[in-house]
Parts: C-alpha cells; structure tokens; sequence
C-alpha cells in the first residue's frame, strides 16, 4: 500500500527525481533573476560549512604545529632533532657490548644474579635515553646492542660495578677554588608544618655544661658533636686522638687509650687520627679516584673519607646505615605544593621499602637533634665510593618518602635520579668484546618493508577509486594525512623520547593502512545505505555518520586495547608493532572525525555529489535508491514508510538546513 503525502512536491530534490528535480531547478532560476537591471541578491553562506570548515581549521592548526614543533627542535632542541625518524638497531645498525661476570671469591654466578644484573643494566640504559636497546642473556654472560653511537659514558655505565649506601656526614669541607663561593647542600624540605614541633621533641635544650666527649644518643646540640663544615684545628673527644694543625700541615699524635665505641653513627668520637690524617691529605681535584675506589672498598662499619661526585667538597662519613637495595624507586619531577600549586622548582622523590621506612626515620630523627646547616645534620648517599647527594635534613620522615631539592635542572634531576635507582649492580663485570653492528641487512628489510607498503597503498587507491569513484578520492586523501600525521608524530617522538622505528615498528605502520581504509568504508557504506532507502545525500550524510561513527570508534578501541596487551606483555620487538599500531589507531580517529566527515559533508552541498551525478560515487540509479513517485495534485509517495515516533524532514531540512 502506498503512502501519499499531499503538499510535498518540493521535496522531490535532485538525485530523487530524473525530470522533477530539472523543472524545481528551472523555476527556482527564473525566479531568483529578478527584473532586469536589477543587482541579484547575494546567496546566504550555508549554514552546514560552518562546523566543517572549523574541524578542518583545527586539523590544520595541528598539524603545522607538529611540524613546527619538529622544525623548533631541529633549530634550537638540545640535542638537535632529526627531520627524519630515528632508526632503531636493525635498520641503522649500532654497538654490540658482551659483558663477562666476575666474582672476587671465584665462586660461579648464579642464575638468580644474573637475571638481577640484566634488569639493572636494562635500565641503566633506558635510563639514559636509549631507546630499542637489546639486552639478554647469553650464556653465563649478558649482551647488550644499543643502536647507533653510543657515547662513551653509556658504555661505561653498562659494566661499572657500584654500590649504593647511605651514610651520616660527621665533617664537611669545601673544596672550591680560591675565591669561590662554596655550593649550598641540597636540601630535604618539610613535608609538614609541624617541624618545630618534631625539633622540640626530639632535640631537648643543651645543658648549661656538657662534659667534653660525653656524646648521648639524644644528639644534644654542643659545639663538640655540632659538626661545623670543616674538620676544626683541634678536636677533643673522650679518649681519642688530637690533631693538631696549621695553615701548612698538621701534625698527629697517637692516642694514649683505644677510641671507646661510639654512642651512634653521628659521634664524632669514631674519628681516629689516621682519619683525620686521609682527611687532611685528600686532594678531591687530583687523587678524586684513588680516594673513590679507597672508599669503595673500605669496611661498611668504620667511617671513611670521600669527595663529592663534582669534587667540590670532601667528607668525613660515618658508617653505613642503608643499603640501596632499601630504596625502592627514584623519581625527578616539578615540586607540587599541598594545596597543588607547582613552584617550577625540580626536585627528586625516593620511596623506601619498609626496612628502609624504618630506619630511615630512625636517622632523621637523630640528625634532626643537630643544628640546621651543620655538617651532622647531613645524610649522604655514596655511589661508587663518590658522594652523589649530601642533603640537609630539616624533617623527620617516617613514611618512607623523602624530597630532595636545590639548584636542579631536569637533566641533573633526572641524572641523581637515575644514579639513586639504578646504581647498584650486585655483580662486577668485564667487557668481552665490543663490536660495530653493520645496518647493511637492516637496510635491506627496510627497503623491502617500503616497498611493501607503496604497493598496499596503490592497491588501497585503486581499490577506493574503482569502487567509490570519485569519492574514493576522499579516502586517498585522508590516507596522505593519515600518513602526514604519523610521519611528523614518530619523527618529534624520536626527539622528545628518543623513539626509534624498527622493522616491527614498520610493519605496524602498514598494518595500519589497512585499519584507517576500514574505517573509511565503514563510512561510505554507511551513507550508501541512507542512499538506497531514498534520503538525499545531504540527509544521508549527517544519518550515516551517526550510525557509522558508534562502529567505528568499537573498532579503534579494540585496536588500542590489543596494542595495548601486547606492548605490556611482550618483548622489545613487538613493542614497537604494538607502540607504532596504537599510535596509528589514534591517528586514524584523529583523520576520520576531522577530514573525512567534514570534507564528506561539504561536497555533499556540491552540486556534483549531491546531486548524484555519474562517477560521484553516490548515483542513486547505480545503488538502487528507492525513488518517490509522483501521483498527481501535489501528492507523493515516499520511498519509505516513516517509523512510528518520527517526524518527516522540511524541505529546507533536507536541502541544506540543520538536521
């Protein structure tokens, strides 16, 4: 049964109607002439280009942003950006390092130690900035590849033997050149306000007269326990030694009694006169590594002499409290106050386990009992025999969570960050061999792997262009700024996280050809069918997009979640298919809301598209588009029964007004 609806005549638009639309079309041109000599009105700008033309605004801006970006770091990035992707090991080739285990007892390595070693070196090189490195197990021993030229200290740091300790600091010196200011200590902040409190606490009021070398565990604050930033000319504590010296030398006198055991890491008691002598003795600018590997090697239970990593201070060092195995993790960000203002101010986070929360807490506490700024109230952390940080402390922290600020920059944040994390390596080793990877194979898949992805991307246009005509020039277009988009976003990846591509990385680009061309159809099928069912082109467009767009994003985020499963469950490798094919799902949600809809919908309001001509891809005749039929006295009847609940379409609706 046919529905007729009275009335309706205008609404036969073009593409619905072979002769219909021709005659609307004429009269409407005679009557928008005018009388002669008369200025034709100016046509109304079409309110559906507004929306469309402000997407592709916006995709423009971003994308010369990202090239910009790229051109910015390429001018003034230290280090300088690349204009071209960096390349991972197997295309540009790089440094193979294999490193021997070495024990000093002789005894063989276990499987345990190993595996812990490589975790350690793995992210001692991530940590500097290495991307796509490769390290494993070869053997009893541990390879490395790292792509391109590694430098000298990343090679270095593959094989340094280190040990992390924490050590109280019983006398400070600097060692600055002559004239120059002395570095100010980094500090631990307050992480309350109820310090003064906590100092009230813990550091009782000094007695009116201590007896001399009477040092308690409370820590009272005295001048002999107090610690100044130099090893006074004479120090006096009960049974130990007195040194005593001049501008020149100094000059040491045996104790007449063995120095009594200390009241706790921070009595100065512990000082013996051989001590003071390596103190006195040091030369932090022209012995910094005799007295380092001394350190390195000196009993964990006795103090020692150190230098700074910077050699601008040298320390008299109690004996160890922590070990690094306590530190769980070591990070470096922008300081956030409570109330989450961010100062700007670079500083550097440790997280203790709970054996270190503990003792941590039992330190701070002590050295909170000495004066703030004083050599005593420092704790220091000893990397490889060097002092890397020796902080003030002005808290107890008993949460396992301390700060560390000063006149830090990201990159030294990041540096004492990665030292503090990664430093302790429980195994020595040797380097083996150390050879040049040629990228020549590499190269060659590369060249293959492009190959391979031109011809899938002729076969994707030769397949849009025959099936969708001149519509299939939308998806060619899309797929260019597909591929814009994803060459500028791995290039300013590779500068600003070192990102490199691999073969796999490669093979997820093209790969991913295939999911943005996907989307595509998905669309154009989706109007198509809006088409069949007797819509105009304008209608169908707005009606497909809505169906096709709820399919569209499914399909992307189940991309995202496969990439996502596979680049935290496995290896190097496939890390970067899984990196390169989640970045290009996003990519191609990026392309279909923001240049294939809009673009879509404005040719929609052009006479060729919406009209339906031959070779647009959207021919009613060619689809089989149901057509309305004309009855007579101004009554159609329509191509579709409306469902119960909708209302019909105006004219103006349909011809270009806001659906």
């Amino acid at each position: 049964m046919s529905t007729s609806v009275p009335g309706r005549q205008d609404e036969d638009l073009p593409g619905l109607s072979s002769t219909t639309g021709r005659t609307t079309s004429r009269r409407r041109s005679a009557a928008g002439s005018g009388k002669p000599g008369k200025t034709r009105p100016k046509k109304a700008r079409n309110p559906r280009l507004r929306g469309p033309l402000r997407t592709l605004l916006a995709l423009l801006v971003l994308t010369v942003g990202l090239y910009a970006g790229i051109g910015a770091a390429n001018l003034w990035g230290e280090p300088q950006a690349q204009l071209t992707p960096q390349l991972g090991l197997d295309l540009a080739g790089g440094r193979q390092v294999v490193l021997a285990p070495q024990t000093d007892d002789g005894q063989s390595v276990s499987a345990e130690q190993l595996q812990q070693a490589i975790d350690i070196i793995r992210r001692r090189v991530d940590g500097t900035g290495t991307a796509e490195a490769e390290v494993s197990r070869l053997g009893t021993n541990v390879s490395v590849a790292i792509p391109g030229n590694p430098t000298p200290d990343q090679l270095e740091a593959l094989s340094r033997s280190s040990q992390m300790v924490f050590r109280p600091v019983l006398v400070a010196q600097p060692v600055s050149p002559t004239g120059a200011e002395p570095q100010v200590p980094r500090e631990l902040p307050l992480p309350s306000e109820q310090r003064q409190e906590q100092v009230e606490q813990l550091a009782p009021p000094a007695p009116e007269s201590v007896e001399e070398g009477d040092g308690t565990d409370d820590a009272v604050q005295t001048e002999e326990n107090r610690g100044g930033e130099r090893l006074p000319a004479s120090t006096s504590t009960d049974g130990a030694a007195t040194t005593t010296g001049d501008d020149d030398a100094s000059q040491t006198t045996a104790p007449v009694e063995p120095a009594p055991p200390a009241s706790n890491p921070s009595d100065l008691a512990q000082i013996t006169p051989e001590v003071q002598q390596q103190f006195v003795e040091a030369d932090c600018a022209a012995n910094a590594e005799e007295i380092a590997d001394a350190a390195a090697g000196a009993p964990a239970g006795q103090p020692l002499v150190v230098c700074s990593a910077e050699g601008d201070e040298k320390y008299v060092l109690g004996p160890v409290e922590l070990s690094g195995a306590n530190l769980v993790d070591a990070t470096s960000g922008v300081q956030q106050l409570q109330q989450g203002v961010v100062t700007g101010v670079w500083e550097v986070v440790l997280t203790f386990d709970d054996e270190g929360t503990q003792a941590f807490g039992e330190v701070t506490s002590r050295l909170m009992g000495f004066q703030e700024g004083a050599a005593q109230n420092r704790f220091a952390m000893v990397l490889d025999g060097e002092v890397i940080s020796a902080p003030t402390v002005r808290s107890v922290i008993s949460n396992g969570i301390a700060t560390i600020t000063g006149n830090f920059t990201p990159e030294t944040a990041q540096t004492l960050a990665n030292q503090l994390k990664f430093g302790a390596l429980p195994l020595s080793f040797e380097v083996q061999t150390s050879e040049q990877i040629s990228p020549t194979l590499g190269g060659e898949q590369l060249r293959w792997g492009l190959v391979a992805g031109l011809v899938g991307l002729v076969l994707v246009f030769a397949f849009m262009l025959v099936q969708y005509h001149a519509l299939g020039l939308v998806a060619v277009g899309s797929l260019l700024v597909a591929a814009l988009l994803a060459y500028g976003s791995v290039t300013l990846l590779g500068w600003a996280t070192n990102f490199r591509l691999t073969m796999a990385g490669v093979t997820g680009l093209i790969v991913a050809i295939g999911v943005t061309a996907d989307s595509f159809i998905v669309y154009f099928e989706r109007v198509r069918d809006e088409v069949r069912s007797g819509r105009p082109l304008r209608y169908a467009v707005d009606t497909g997009w809505d169906r096709a767009r709820r399919t569209i994003i499914i399909s992307d985020v189940v991309n995202l979640i496969a990439a996502a499963v596979l680049y935290y469950l496995s290896e190097s490798g496939v890390k970067a298919f899984a990196f390169t094919l989640g970045l290009t799902t996003l990519i191609d949600l990026l392309v279909v809301i923001m240049f294939t809809h809009p673009v879509v919908s404005m040719l929609a309001n052009t006479p060729f598209f919406g009209e339906g001509r031959k070779w647009s891809g959207m021919e009613p005749e060619r689809l089989g588009a149901k057509r309305s039929t004309y009855l007579g006295r101004g009554q159609f009847r329509e191509p579709d029964a409306v469902a119960p609940g909708r209302r019909r379409h105006t004219r103006e609706e349909l011809e270009g007004g806001v659906v």
